[in-house]
């Protein structure tokens, strides 16, 4: 089975839309569905990550560091997402 989807959460202390990122994202990590990484806006790794994608609001995620969204994170997006990954990761029926 392949490894769960590494979700990157780039993040600034006061913002609610991050707060509600942060509590989805732990929930599905805590179910083992993905990884995540918690990033600060100001750290090194997040500054570099928002002067690559430049997003117009926070929080950034990114999934397998590829753009996912900026701003308030879109749930059926990532519950599509997550059940294309794990279709993908079944063994053929035969």
């Amino acid at each position: 089975m392949p490894p769960a989807p590494a979700l990157t959460l780039v993040r600034t202390a006061t913002c609610h839309l991050c707060d509600d990122a942060q509590d989805v994202l732990d929930t599905l990590r805590r179910d083992g569905r993905i990884q995540v990484i918690t990033l600060d806006v100001e750290s090194p790794v997040g500054r570099a990550l928002l002067a690559e994608h430049r997003p117009a609001l926070y929080p950034l995620v990114l999934v397998d560091n590829e753009f996912f969204s900026a701003g308030r994170l879109p749930r059926k997006k990532l519950a599509r997402l997550l059940e294309r990954v794990a279709s993908d990761a079944m063994p053929p029926v035969r």
